[in-house]
């Protein structure tokens, strides 16, 4: 495995140790936490510091190293979670996310100086009389990197002018007040895989440890030197005040390349030369005598348990491109099931059991394929707690976070963009619907708002909600606004539900001045634009006083739909089942026209207009009369219901989405293309688009 493998890997454990730390961080903040809670977010960051001190990058490693620090006092109970302590958490862990972010090249290293200033005050305060005195370290690097090691330098120059002299320990002293001796052998390969044993030594040091001996008869002859070999061996003394947890934690993700022994004796220690023993403790040197022996081997990972229990889940890392490759392979042997089976209707043998198996085996195949691309949303809501935080900086609001249906599963694709949107409608909630303290204390309400982010499935889509208890849509200010801006005529009538879309409309704002929040006018428009994309659509609730609930009605997937498959002319098309409200055959009496060549369709005291969706794709031979025609009622976004006039309707199945921009050219009218069971290729129809192409249509009905 080579060095970016390895430190991808450690990329992908900092985004899993990030997204435990802020859910961690998020319970104590509601004051809804345990001891394991603390520990969580403790682990967390030591592991993120373990990899960054492996892999070099010292800033991390520093900020970390001090972030953990306050979290060892608060897991020890040294330290309540204040209000004030909750903050400096907090913000440490945003400037802990922008670390990782900077080393992963995606963004500027950020400036810590604060924080970190907080958490070295914090973690250097006054202590409980019955705990001991810190031990006085080493100072560590700020953002210095490690300095390359040169092999023509003494042994000195190489352990950076670390102290090697004994210690005595008195042989009077209880067991207790012994300093604990640590034994280090490195692995021979320890440095393969990126490890670096004076980063460990260094860890020890800054626990009060102090190396005594080293052996260094295993070094080689320059002639059968290895660059990437370890030929050292350490012994050293940490202050019996020192946990021997602490100790072991340092070693965690070593424990397969070292040796380790751990002791408490009443001896000069004397290290004799090292006899290499693998995947063993090595015992305690002959010449040293404890007064009570107290042996504690670090754990061996490939010592086999007394007991094993069942593992609570297993995963395993797969390259996105080869998931890509399966579900197209998956979404090509649909199509070819589909094929044979048209084949197989055609001479009459539709009613083998085999085909009604290989049926219901691919659907299976299918849905598993696509449930391996679906992730939680989880990982999208996690990214929503650090967005309120700065908004309540900067808009001076207290704001609540409520978080619901985290593990609803979506394809991944999906999740990957409505990041963007998201971001969007939590900021209008927090500056646009949250009141500032003062003003919600004086009309009754609690001084802190709530914001409440939720995700669940419903109806073959996903539902995602934001939902505030602030002020709610001023409606008169809305329709004001939008008539000076010229959105709509000064005489327009528009409906409640009008109205309030109408901060969907492109250059729309009601801020009252520019800020780095809003004002600009193009938030809630690009929330439109990048649901659509996705074949979604969003809706709006708003109770003036009350607050607003904004509703993003989602696709699970972008790779396969539920369409109905309709005939115009000669051609197939197959419209998404997601638009379409109902199908009919009108009555007599039920279309009425309206103008040169145009209709309109009285569904239960409703006139919806009907378009011909052979006249707006220019397809001949397509029925022109609607009273002989298939009518479909679809929903659209900008226009509301709509009517697509059909020749008839051939057939309800799910289909395998083709991209027509990768494979062929984008047309008007069409989201996509799909490979039917008789072999032919059928255009996908984007009813958005489609209806929009008649130019006819109502400007003013805005709807989302």
């Amino acid at each position: 495995m080579t060095n970016e493998e390895i430190q991808e890997i450690f990329f992908q454990e900092c985004d899993e140790g990030l997204a435990n730390a802020e859910a961690g961080l998020m319970a104590c903040r509601a004051g809804d936490h345990d001891n394991e809670t603390i520990n969580t977010i403790f682990r967390a960051v030591h592991s993120i510091k373990g990899g960054a001190g492996a892999f070099g990058f010292a800033a991390l490693q520093s900020f970390t190293h001090h972030f953990e620090t306050v979290l060892d006092l608060v897991r020890g109970g040294d330290l309540p979670l204040e209000p004030g302590l909750m903050t400096t958490l907090l913000r440490a862990f945003d400037v802990l996310a922008d670390h990782v972010a900077a080393i992963r090249g995606q963004g500027d290293a950020p400036d810590d100086r604060d924080v970190l200033e907080q958490l070295k005050a914090i973690g250097s305060g006054e202590r409980p009389a019955t705990e001991p005195a810190p031990v006085t370290a080493a100072p560590e690097p700020e953002s210095t990197p490690e300095p390359s090691i040169d092999l023509s330098f003494d042994l000195d120059a190489l352990l950076g002018g670390l102290d090697l002299g004994e210690v005595d320990v008195t042989a009077d002293a209880a067991p207790a007040d012994l300093p604990w001796q640590v034994r280090l052998e490195p692995g021979r390969g320890a440095l393969h895989n990126g490890g670096e044993p004076l980063l460990l030594l260094r860890e020890l040091i800054a626990l009060g440890g102090k190396i005594v001996a080293t052996d260094v008869d295993t070094v080689p002859a320059i002639d059968d030197f290895e660059a990437d070999g370890a030929y050292l061996a350490w012994t050293l003394t940490v202050p019996a005040t020192v946990e021997r947890g602490a100790i072991e934690e340092i070693f965690e993700f070593v424990a397969d390349d070292c040796q380790l022994e751990i002791t408490r004796g009443d001896a000069v220690i004397v290290v004799e030369p090292l006899v290499e023993t693998p995947a063993v403790v090595a015992p305690p040197p002959a010449n040293i005598v404890p007064i009570v022996p107290e042996v504690v081997a670090a754990p061996v990972k490939n010592a086999a348990p007394a007991a094993v229990s069942a593992p609570a889940g297993q995963t395993i890392r797969v390259d996105l491109d080869k998931l890509d490759r399966l579900v197209n392979l998956v979404g090509e042997l649909v199509i070819t099931q589909a094929m044979l089976a048209q084949r197989l209707h055609s001479c009459g043998q539709s009613a083998i059991q085999e085909l009604t198996d290989l049926d219901h085996l691919t659907r299976e195949l299918q849905d598993s394929a696509m449930s391996i691309r679906a992730q939680p949303v989880k990982s999208v809501f996690s990214r929503v707690p650090r967005i309120v935080r700065e908004l309540e900086a900067q808009t001076g609001k207290r704001v609540r976070l409520d978080v619901e249906g985290e593990a609803t599963e979506l394809d991944k694709t999906v999740i990957e963009r409505i990041g963007e949107p998201l971001t969007h409608l939590i900021r209008n909630s927090v500056d646009h619907g949250i009141e500032s303290p003062a003003d919600r204390i004086a009309a009754g309400k609690d001084p802190e708002g709530v914001v409440r982010l939720a995700a669940e499935h419903r109806g073959g889509r996903i539902l995602i909600t934001v939902e505030d208890d602030g002020k709610g849509i001023d409606r008169e200010r809305v329709h004001a606004l939008a008539v000076e801006r010229g959105i709509i005529a000064a005489d327009a009538r528009l409906t409640d539900e009008e109205i309030d879309n109408l901060i969907f409309a492109p250059g729309f704002s009601t801020a009252k001045a520019v800020s780095n929040i809003s004002g600009r006018g193009v938030g809630m428009d690009v929330v439109r634009q990048n649901v659509q994309a996705l074949g979604g659509r969003i809706t709006i609730s708003s109770r003036p006083g009350h607050g607003s609930t904004f509703t993003l009605a989602l696709p699970l997937t972008l790779a396969i739909l539920d369409g109905m498959i309709v005939s115009v002319g000669d051609e197939t098309y197959v419209i998404p089942l997601t638009h379409i409200i109902e199908s009919l055959r009108p009555t007599p009496g039920a279309v009425k026209p309206l103008g040169h060549d145009r209709h309109m369709l009285d569904v239960r005291g409703t006139f919806l207009p009907v378009q011909s969706v052979a006249r707006q794709l220019g397809i001949e031979g397509g029925e022109t009369n609607p009273a002989d025609a298939v009518l479909i009622v679809v929903e659209t976004e900008d226009h509301g219901q709509a009517v697509l006039m059909v020749d008839a309707i051939l057939d309800q199945r799910q289909v395998v989405i083709k991209s027509l921009e990768t494979n062929y050219r984008p047309v008007d009218g069409c989201a996509g293309a799909t490979i039917l069971g008789d072999g032919r290729v059928a255009l996908i129809i984007d009813v958005e688009s489609l209806v929009a192409l008649d130019v006819d249509a109502p400007p003013m009905l805005l709807r989302a």
